[in-house]
């Protein structure tokens, strides 16, 4: 994320869209990697095209290298074979200079959005070029931030300095399918990380794990700060509300120790979920933030007390401000809803005002 974030104003500006998760099934998880530029799971057009090109010139192409179909219907009537060849022979004639244009900008590789027909595939085969056909438009844009280039959409504007620059663009089989690395790009803005699982479950599980991840980390340099995790920031909140309540009187105070209880829910499910008995924990840890002790949280793997910030257990401050006030939300909501129950049941009129519309 750090490869792909940029810094604007002293703060973070990052496109988590800029990391393509490719999946295939077949390896161990062990086998995951990530490749310093953009993965597409293409082959090659043609045959005897190159495998392995090294100083590549990219030549990003959303134009389709084929004659067009004509915007109208269009009806042609050919009674002489001579003809016919003239057609034919024009129509070869049309892909040959769409060819030289392309090569003419001194690419040796060609990733093309659209279509490339048989002619333009033997030409550029014939001129040692590597080159790909149906690329998605996302890993195309991709491809344009990790090479440097510009997605060109006319070949007469078509110049070098359009052109992307990557170390290596090779095909390689990823278990039994060729698939294309771009890579060893000087800059690259746009990465890719293959995941690798023995099962399409176990690989897609994987996937969501690593997405889940990108996002904390997305959110977390976005707003430049952080908090640690294992349970602490919710029982130093649990902490300073029970504290709050103290200075308030009735059924206000009742509410907030409410509120408090609740926070201590994600400590106790962590405990629960390791196997570790809850009321020790929790019981531990009250009186390490009583202590002062802000980051006491539970280690997992021993069931013992830790300083999460130590650990380098951390969570985005993001994350968990948003848990709290959606989770405070829905309860005001439930609550709202459960008044109306029970007015309706006492027989009442229903509740009017700016948060509940006559009815």
């Amino acid at each position: 994320m750090l490869a792909v974030a940029e810094r604007e104003n002293g703060s973070f500006s990052v496109d988590k869209d800029a990391v393509k998760i490719e999946r295939k099934v077949g390896s161990s998880v062990e086998e995951s990697e990530i490749v310093d530029g953009i993965l597409l799971d293409k082959e090659r057009v043609h045959p005897n095209m190159p495998r392995k090109v090294t100083g590549a010139r990219i030549l990003l192409l959303d134009t389709a290298l084929e004659i067009r179909n004509t915007e109208t219907d269009a009806k042609i009537t050919i009674t002489d074979p001579e003809k016919l060849q003239a057609f034919l022979d024009m129509e070869e004639a049309m892909l040959k200079r769409m060819t030289d244009k392309a090569l003419k900008s001194g690419t040796n590789v060609v990733i093309c959005q659209k279509g490339i027909d048989d002619v333009a595939q033997h030409y550029l085969a014939k001129a040692g070029v590597l080159a790909l056909r149906r690329v998605k438009k996302s890993d195309l844009e991709r491809l344009a931030k990790a090479t440097g280039g510009r997605i060109v959409s006319n070949l007469d504007d078509l110049a070098k300095q359009d052109l992307g620059v990557a170390g290596v663009v090779e095909e390689m089989n990823v278990g039994d399918e060729p698939m294309i690395y771009v890579k060893e790009c000087k800059h690259p803005r746009a990465l890719t990380i293959l995941v690798r699982g023995g099962t399409e479950h176990v690989a897609a599980e994987v996937q969501r794990a690593l997405e889940d991840a990108i996002g904390v980390v997305t959110a977390a340099l976005k707003s430049g700060k952080v908090v640690a995790g294992a349970g602490a920031p919710e029982m130093e909140l649990a902490k300073e509300l029970r504290s709050y309540a103290a200075s308030l009187s009735g059924r206000e105070q009742l509410a907030v120790q409410a509120f408090a209880d609740a926070m201590e829910v994600i400590p106790r499910t962590l405990a629960e979920n390791a196997g570790i008995d809850p009321i020790d924990v929790l019981t531990d840890l009250k009186a390490a933030h009583e202590k002062g002790e802000k980051w006491a949280g539970i280690n997992v793997f021993t069931g013992k007390r830790m300083d999460a910030w130590k650990q380098g257990v951390i969570e985005p401050l993001k994350i968990k401000t948003q848990a709290a006030s959606s989770a405070a939300e829905v309860a005001i909501l439930i609550l709202r809803i459960d008044d109306v129950i029970s007015s309706e049941k006492r027989g009442g009129k229903m509740p009017s005002g700016p948060d509940m519309p006559e009815m």
